[in-house]
């Protein structure tokens, strides 16, 4: 199982923690306000998702990419 799963769906990408290593990851690193908390994901425009994912991968964590 991948710790992070990323649903992008064009105009908006879920960051879905998918592990406890994950989701730790992604509180520690992770700015979102509580508008963008969309059931267990974080919701966020797909322009500022690859340098998190870069920061998820460089840091070891194994990430699943669905979608656009």
């Amino acid at each position: 199982m991948p710790d992070i799963r990323i649903e992008n769906a064009g105009s908006i990408v879920l960051i879905r923690p998918m592990t406890p290593v994950g989701k730790a990851w992604v509180e520690e690193n992770v700015h979102a306000d509580d508008w963008q908390h969309f059931g267990g994901a974080i919701a966020a425009e797909p322009r500022t998702v690859q340098a998190v994912i870069d920061g998820m991968q460089s840091d070891g964590l194994e990430v699943f990419i669905l979608g656009a």
